[in-house]
């Protein structure tokens, strides 16, 4: 199809929500129903277009964001599948970035699950649009209220408002009754593709008013016009009530609820309806322009218009590796035209960049095109220095779109390959895999010469493993999965004074600082969510008693010393060091003597200020029937978990609980065989703690660390 330039006439939108709550499922019909696909893929067949990665195939999982274009009543559609897995959760994070709108999937017979509530608040911090559909209404225990409700109490409150109602529930699920509009509708034929609509159920009228209502009250509630045209005519007509809800959900003041069942082939074309007439096209958002900063002056706003013939600004969200291609770097277009052959400026390495071909993708296949307008996602081949985040503009007119922010990775193991042949491979395969996921990160340990790989969680390092081997033709040997501890100080250290002076015969060296060490209270961070460093240096120098010229030095040698902490050697984090006085040599002081004596000095201050190691909790949610609540609790409790919450969801009990990563492999092994297979749980990172000292004391008789007197 041909790319639109008719801004108003392209929705961008994923859909995001749980694991297994039916989005790629979704997704297919969507395509199917649109005509882009002749027949619908299953993910339980590992025949779904969108998951076609072969490790997507064996698990029925989604693992990386798949973006296609299609269209449905003469407006584009550019949709992305993200995954569910909390795992993999730095994909729904990127595409959240770039898309105007997104469809919130839930299971309607569990409701608002742990990764909801994630997807949700990566939605809520990009200020994304969005419409919730309540999927699986045929499934047993589902409940278009319940799921209502635990939308409203979890996640939105009133902004939430149904403008659907299901006819029949569980198995007797057959129809939908449109709120708007109000009609009934059911899907017939092989795949649902007919639409008939029929008159509501005498059944059902009085309880379709009293929701009615409800929509009606929330459409007049978005203008001063609207809410004048209610209180003239005690109503709205259909065309004002969808003006109201649109303006709605495009402010982030209304959520519309919507249900269906994908797998039975019922609703999703109300869903495509809903996605055209509420969710935003390019120029809805922000006045239809896209701010950024200039190149040299962060604190100075650059405006353009999201127009094809404003000056370029695009931005890269996403790095692929393909076998036939090669490196392929996803983009979303806001301004201007992105055309093949021409020269783009990367402010954030500096580089122009050629832009070879064009692409737009639909999951992995692909279609050469000519240029990529403003308001469209497409994908380039050739971009050599370009990363997941960084911009891409005109030349003449240079501008910093808002960068990504990335996790944490909080789990690693060690890889080594399993031939001399696989050695040089393996670099170059970690090395492209980690241009892809900048969740993953690879190091190598000094003592050992171990390469360690960093992830989101198990299921993440196994499927690079698993690509390694497949993609890139690597053996290699995994070890056991290790954790991601930190460590801090818990008590402040005033005026550390550390000298370093070192005559060799000749120039020699010479520091001499002053520094004060505080830690940074968990309340502080919450209160400023732009603190993006781990650590903060502060200088308070004054009179020039050290040289300006020497201070980088300084905080050179700190965040030095703060990569490798005192306890068990893991990185220092939630420092405060302000620097308030020093000294220095005219002829032995060089930048080098200070970065060495503020490395001494915060290690000198460390053994005064009660360093402790800090460990990652998840988030647990454990679903299990009542019959193994006892074993469940027990298990929690033998893995230090503390139990924060017990609940039900339809006949299933509901588990929430804070646990310690370490105590979290094989989890899955454990619930298996206390529950019969009946009890699956999910989990998310949370927060790091503090670990109780005979852990600490194991942790570091297992690294083999002692304390030792600085050396000179």
């Amino acid at each position: 199809m041909a790319i639109s330039t008719d801004l108003k006439n392209i929705r961008n939108f994923g859909i995001a929500a749980h694991i297994d709550a039916g989005k790629t499922t979704t997704s297919e019909r969507i395509l199917f129903y649109s005509g882009k696909s002749h027949k619908i893929g299953e993910v339980h067949d590992g025949g779904a277009t969108m998951d076609w990665m072969e490790q997507e195939k064996e698990r029925g999982i989604t693992i990386t964001a798949a973006a296609t274009t299609t269209e449905w009543k003469g407006k584009q559609l550019n949709l992305i599948d993200t995954p569910g897995h909390v795992d993999f959760t730095i994909e729904v994070e990127r595409s959240m970035r770039v898309l105007d709108g997104a469809v919130a999937v839930f299971d309607a017979s569990q409701g608002v699950e742990p990764q909801s509530e994630t997807v949700w608040k990566q939605a809520d911090k990009y200020v994304v649009p969005r419409i919730a559909f309540a999927n699986k209404m045929d499934k047993t225990g589902a409940s278009f209220k319940m799921t209502l409700e635990s939308i409203k109490t979890r996640l939105a409150g009133n902004k939430v408002v149904a403008i659907q109602l299901p006819i029949g529930e569980e198995g007797d699920f057959s129809g939908i009754i449109d709120l708007v509009k109000m009609k009934a509708y059911k899907f017939e034929g092989k795949m649902g593709e007919q639409v008939i609509e029929f008159d509501i159920p005498e059944s059902y009228k009085a309880e379709a008013e009293s929701f009615r209502e409800q929509v009606i009250e929330k459409a007049a509630e978005q203008t001063e016009e609207l809410m004048n045209a209610y209180l003239e005519n005690g109503t709205l007509s259909i065309e004002e009530i969808k003006q109201g809800l649109r303006i709605g959900v495009i402010s982030n003041s209304v959520y519309p609820l919507m249900c269906g069942s994908s797998l039975m082939n019922k609703g999703v074309q109300l869903v495509l309806d809903a996605v055209v007439d509420y969710l935003p096209s390019p120029i809805d958002v922000d006045g239809g322009t896209i701010s950024g900063t200039d190149v040299d002056d962060v604190e100075k706003k650059i405006t353009f218009k999201q127009d094809p013939k404003e000056p370029l600004s695009a931005l890269a969200f996403k790095i692929a590796t393909d076998p036939f291609v090669g490196r392929i770097t996803f983009v979303r277009v806001y301004s201007g035209t992105l055309k093949s052959g021409s020269y783009v400026l990367n402010p954030i390495s500096g580089q122009k960049e050629r832009i070879g071909r064009l692409l737009q993708m639909h999951a992995n296949q692909r279609q050469e095109i000519d240029e990529i307008p403003a308001g469209n996602i497409g994908a380039v081949i050739g971009l050599k220095d370009t990363k997941t985040g960084d911009t891409l503009c005109d030349v003449e007119k240079p501008i910093v779109l808002e960068r990504m922010e990335f996790p944490e990775p909080v789990i690693s193991i060690a890889v080594e390959p399993k031939t001399k042949a696989d050695q040089e491979k393996m670099g170059m395969a970690l090395n492209k895999l980690a241009e892809e996921d900048p969740s993953f990160r690879v190091t190598s340990n000094a003592e050992t010469g171990q390469t360690i790989i960093w992830g989101m969680g198990e299921l993440h390092l196994e499927i690079i493993v698993d690509r390694m081997k497949r993609e890139f033709k690597v053996e290699s040997n995994v070890g056991a999965p290790q954790v991601a501890y930190r460590e801090t100080i818990t008590m402040p250290v005033a005026d550390q004074d550390t000298k370093h002076s070192k005559q060799t015969g000749g120039r020699g060296q010479y520091g001499h600082v002053v520094i004060s060490f505080e830690p940074i209270p968990a309340e502080e961070r919450k209160a400023n969510p732009e603190f993006k460093e781990e650590n903060v240096f502060v200088n308070k120098i004054v009179g020039g008693v050290v040289p300006k010229e020497y201070i980088p030095g300084i905080e050179k040698g700190l965040r030095a010393a703060w990569s490798r902490g005192m306890i068990a050697g893991y990185p220092v984090v939630d420092v405060r060091a302000t620097l308030t006085f020093g000294s220095y040599h005219d002829v032995d002081s060089n930048e080098l003597s200070f970065k060495l004596a503020a490395s001494k000095c915060f290690r000198e201050a460390a053994k005064k200020a009660k360093p402790i190691l800090l460990e990652p909790v998840m988030l647990v949610e454990v679903n299990t029937p009542e019959e193994y609540m006892g074993e469940v609790l027990g298990n929690l409790n033998s893995k230090r978990g503390q139990i924060t919450e017990m609940t039900e969801r339809g006949m299933a009990k509901i588990v929430r609980a804070y646990v310690p990563l370490s105590e979290m492999f094989g989890y899955s092994t454990d619930l298996r065989s206390s529950s019969q297979g009946r009890a699956t749980y999910t989990m998310e990172f949370s927060h790091y703690d503090p670990v109780p000292s005979n852990i600490t004391e194991k942790i570091r008789a297992e690294r083999g660390v002692k304390f030792e007197e600085d050396e000179e």
